[in-house]
């Protein structure tokens, strides 16, 4: 299961020298809600290599305001502490898992 990332844990989840997938979404958020489930199915295909979590937006400012989040849903790979490339709106599994294969 994804981890429930917030303004107050970020540091901590970022400390991974593992490669890190935020997704920024919301709970109003129709694409969102397309984009979790494949969120979900990637954190535990890539459990061990990957650290995956989720943002809400409206109850995380800090940190959408830090990484300039304007459109949800907005998914970051980041690896040592920096965004390495980053996905806004829906799009089918395999595009994000493309992504993490390059970036492992």
């Amino acid at each position: 299961m994804a981890l429930q990332i917030t303004d107050a844990n970020i540091e901590e989840v970022l400390k991974t020298d593992q490669l890190v997938i935020i997704d920024f979404w919301a709970e109003w958020c129709g694409p969102c809600k397309m984009v979790g489930p494949i969120i979900e199915q990637i954190s535990e295909e890539y459990k061990e290599r990957v650290t995956v979590g989720k943002l809400d937006v409206d109850n995380n400012d800090d940190t959408t305001s830090k990484y300039g989040i304007r459109n949800i849903p907005t998914i970051l790979f980041i690896k040592n502490g920096e965004v390495v490339d980053k996905v806004v709106g829906a799009g089918p599994k395999n595009m994000f898992t493309d992504k993490i294969e390059k970036l492992l």
